[in-house]
C-alpha cells in the first residue's frame, strides 16, 4: 500500500509485494546460471560439432543475459524489503529498477526463441548433453515468460489509469466544480460497470433475466462504495487480517471467548430453559442440514453416501409428495430421508427450485415434536449467492404489525417467494388439514436461516405460536426494533466464531477501518507479517509483538483512509465526506445497523483435545445479545465455525451433556 503506479497507471499490487516472488525468482536464476557456466566451462574447447558455432555464441550470451536479470531481480529484491507498508518513501526507486526488469524480458523472449530453433534443427549434431541442457533453458524461459504474462493480468486493475488520474490531480481540485463532479461520475460509472462485468463472468454458467441484469448492478454498487475510499492491494489485507488475528490472540488472556461479556440477559430470557432449547434446536438443525440435499449428505458420509443412495433413489419418484424442480435420480430427496428419518408419506411439498431470490425448501410432518416443519436451504449456488449480496435495504411493511423496520433486500424477497408458495399455493392448509393439532416450525441455515426469520414474521399473525430455529444466520439482517419483536418467537443459534454471523456493511466498514489502522501503524515490513504470521497459522505458538507507532498520532487521521501514494491517511475521498468524524470505528450512516434475529444462543468451545485420528471438543452455550457480534473476529475457524456439521455435532454434544445431566 499504496498501489504501485508504473506505465501512467495504478496497479493491484504494491510496491513491497517482490520480496517472495522476486526472491524466489532469483534462487531460480541463479541455480540456472550457475548450471550453464559449469556447462560452459566443461564443453569450453567442444564447440566443433555441425552447429557448435552457434551454440557457443548462444551459451555465452545466454550467461551475460541471465547475470544481467540476476543483478536486477537482487536489486528489486533489495528495494523491495526497504520501508513499511505505509512507508513507501525507502522504495521510490522501485519502478526504475523494474523498468529495467521488463525491458530484460525482452533478449530473453528472443533467445528463447533462438534455442528452440536450435534444439529442433535436425543439422546439429553435438553431445547429448548439451542439448539437453539447451531445452530445459528454453523450457525455463517460456515457462517464466508465462507465468509473468499471467500475473500481470492478475494484477493489472482496469481502473488504474481513472485512480491515478485522479489521485494525482484530485488535491488541487474543487470537488464543487461542475469538472470535478463529472470527473467523479466517470470514476463511480466505470468503477460499477467493471465490478459488473466481473461477476457477470462469474455467473456465466447460470441463465441471466431481468432480475439477474438488477442483481448484478446493486451488488456492482455495493463493492464499488466498498473499495472505493481506499487504496489497499490484496497482499495489504492479508497482512492486516494476520495483524489483527494476533492482535485478538494476544487479547485472549483469559479461556473465555474475547467478543463475550458477562453473561446476563432480559429477564424474559432468563426465565426461559436454555437446555430445552438447546434440545429443540439439535433435532430440528437435522431439518435444515436435509434441505442441503445429497451435497450435505455426501460431504458427511463421504465413503458410504452415493452407494446408499444409488441403492434407494434409483427407484420411481414418489407420488405422494408434491415434488418440484429438478432431482435427477432422487438423490436430493433420497438424502432428506435419510437425514431426517422421515417416510415419504411425511413430506407435504418440496421445491428444488432455484433462480435467485427463489430458494428450495421442502414442508414436512414431524410427528416426534408434533410439528410442521417449513425447511429452507442455505447457500449452494450461485444464485444463492446473489441472493446474499443483494444487501440493500428495504422496509418490510406488514399488517398490525408496529415494530416494522429495515431489512436485508434479497434475503427478504427470498422470504417473500416462499410466503407466496405456502400461502397462494395452499400447502400450509393441506398440512393442516392433515395435523390440524400440530405446531408451525420454520428452520434453516445460513441464507436459509435468514430467510426462515423473515418468513416467520410474515407468518407470525397467521399462526400466533409459531417457532423459529435461525441456525448461523447472516447478521445483517434486520433492524433493531424487529429484531427486539422476533425475540418472542425465533432463537438464532451461533457457533464460535462464525464469520456470517458477523456479517453486515457496518462491520465490514469497521473491520475496513481496522485494517488500515494496524497495517498503517506497523513498523516491520510486510514481507517480515507474511511469513511470521504463515508460520503462526500453521504452527502456532505465541503471536508476534509488532511495534507499531499508535501512541502518539492522531486518532482521526487514522480513520481516513489512503488515496495517495506519499501517505497512508492524508488524502480524503469524497465518499468519504459523510462519515462521521468523532470515532473512527463509527459505521457510515448510509448502512443503518442491522441485527440477528430473535433470542441468540452462543456456542463456543470450552475445551478441545486431538488425538491421532479424532478431535474431542466440549462447548459450552449461553444466552447472548447482538452487541456481541458487532465485530468481525479472525480466526481460522471463522469458516469452519459456520458449516452446518459443525453446528450440528456442536448441537448434538450440547443435547447429550444436558440429556445425562437430567438423567442423573
Amino acid at each position: 500500500m499504496p498501489g504501485l503506479v508504473v506505465f501512467g497507471r495504478r496497479w493491484a499490487i504494491g510496491s513491497d509485494d517482490f520480496v517472495l516472488p522476486g526472491a524466489f525468482e532469483l534462487f531460480v536464476r541463479l541455480v540456472w546460471w550457475i548450471g550453464i557456466l559449469v556447462l560452459y566451462t566443461v564443453h569450453k574447447g567442444q564447440f566443433s560439432c555441425p552447429g557448435g558455432g552457434l551454440l557457443h555464441s548462444y551459451l555465452l550470451v545466454l550467461i551475460i543475459l541471465l547475470a544481467s536479470i540476476i543483478c536486477a531481480l537482487s536489486a528489486l529484491v533489495y528495494i523491495s524489503m526497504q520501508g513499511t507498508i505505509s512507508n513507501p518513501g525507502p522504495r521510490k526507486s522501485l519502478p526504475k529498477v523494474l523498468y529495467t526488469r521488463l525491458l530484460l524480458y525482452f533478449p530473453e523472449f528472443i533467445w528463447a526463441i533462438l534455442g528452440a530453433v536450435w534444439v529442433s534443427d535436425s543439422s546439429v549434431h553435438c553431445e547429448k548433453t548439451v542439448i539437453n541442457a539447451i531445452i530445459w533453458t528454453v523450457i525455463a524461459s517460456w515457462v517464466i515468460i508465462i507465468f509473468t504474462i499471467v500475473g500481470v493480468v492478475i494484477v493489472f486493475d482496469p481502473l488504474g489509469g481513472k485512480k491515478t488520474f485522479y489521485l494525482t490531480d484530485g488535491v488541487s481540485r474543487n470537488l464543487e466544480s461542475s469538472q470535478s463532479g463529472q470527473l467523479l461520475y466517470n470514476v463511480k460509472s466505470t468503477a460499477t460497470r467493471v465490478w459488473e462485468q466481473r461477476i457477470r463472468l462469474l455467473c456465466c454458467c447460470i441463465v441471466q433475466d431481468d432480475d439477474h441484469r438488477v442483481a448484478f448492478t446493486s451488488i456492482a454498487e455495493l463493492f464499488r462504495n466498498y473499495f472505493s475510499d481506499t487504496d489497499l492491494v490484496p497482499s495489504d489485507i492479508a497482512a492486516g487480517l494476520i495483524l489483527l488475528h494476533q492482535e485478538q490472540d494476544k487479547m485472549e488472556s483469559c479461556p473465555k471467548e474475547p467478543e463475550e461479556v458477562l453473561c446476563h440477559s432480559p429477564s424474559s430470557v432468563v426465565n426461559d430453559n436454555l437446555d430445552v432449547e438447546l434440545e429443540n434446536a439439535a433435532h430440528y438443525m437435522l431439518f435444515a442440514a436435509a434441505a442441503y440435499g445429497w451435497p450435505y449428505y455426501i460431504y458427511t458420509n463421504p465413503f458410504t453416501a452415493l452407494c446408499k443412495l444409488k441403492g434407494d433413489c434409483c427407484g420411481n419418484r414418489p407420488t405422494d409428495s408434491d415434488i418440484t424442480g429438478s432431482d435427477r435420480h432422487n438423490f436430493h430427496f433420497g438424502s432428506i430421508l435419510k437425514i431426517t428419518g422421515l417416510q415419504y408419506r411425511d413430506f407435504i411439498h418440496i421445491s428444488f427450485h432455484n433462480k435467485i431470490y427463489e430458494i428450495p425448501f421442502f414442508v414436512a410432518l414431524d410427528h416426534k415434536k408434533e410439528a410442521i416443519v417449513v425447511a429452507v436451504r442455505g447457500t449452494l449456488s450461485f444464485e444463492d449467492i446473489l441472493t446474499d449480496l443483494s444487501a440493500d435495504c428495504e422496509d418490510l411493511t406488514l399488517e398490525d404489525v408496529l415494530e416494522n423496520g429495515f431489512v436485508h433486500k434479497g434475503i427478504t424477497q427470498a422470504a417473500t417467494y416462499i410466503y407466496r408458495k405456502l400461502i397462494n399455493d395452499g400447502i400450509l392448509n393441506q398440512a393442516f388439514t392433515i395435523a390440524p393439532e400440530y405446531k408451525l416450525v420454520i428452520v434453516g441455515h445460513s441464507l436459509g436461516g435468514g430467510t426462515a426469520s423473515i418468513l416467520a414474521i410474515m407468518l407470525r399473525n397467521s399462526f400466533p405460536t409459531l417457532k423459529c430455529y435461525a441456525f448461523s444466520p447472516p447478521g445483517g439482517l434486520l433492524s433493531k426494533s424487529l429484531a427486539d419483536y422476533t425475540k418472542h418467537f425465533i432463537v438464532s443459534i451461533i457457533v464460535g466464531k462464525d464469520l456470517v454471523a458477523r456479517l453486515s456493511m457496518p462491520n465490514m466498514e469497521d473491520l475496513k477501518r481496522r485494517i488500515v489502522r494496524i497495517v498503517a501503524n506497523c513498523n516491520r515490513p510486510k514481507y517480515q507479517i507474511l511469513l511470521r504470521g504463515c508460520w503462526y497459522e500453521v504452527f502456532g505458538g505465541d503471536p508476534d509483538d509488532f511495534p507499531t507507532e499508535l501512541d502518539g498520532r492522531n486518532q482521526n487521521a487514522l480513520s481516513q483512509p489512503l488515496l495517495a501514494e506519499e501517505s497512508l491517511m492524508v488524502h480524503r475521498s469524497p465518499s468519504y465526506s459523510t462519515l462521521a468524524d468523532e470515532s473512527p470505528l463509527n459505521s457510515p450512516p448510509q448502512y443503518p445497523h442491522l441485527y440477528l434475529p430473535g433470542k441468540i444462543i452462543h456456542i463456543v468451545e470450552e475445551s478441545s483435545s486431538r488425538r491421532l485420528c479424532s478431535s474431542d471438543t466440549k462447548y459450552m452455550a449461553r444466552w447472548s445479545n447482538e452487541t456481541v457480534f458487532s465485530s468481525i473476529l479472525i480466526s481460522p475457524k471463522m469458516i469452519t465455525d459456520h458449516m452446518p456439521d459443525v453446528v450440528l455435532k456442536a448441537l448434538n454434544s450440547l443435547s447429550q451433556e444436558h440429556g445425562v445431566c437430567l438423567s442423573c
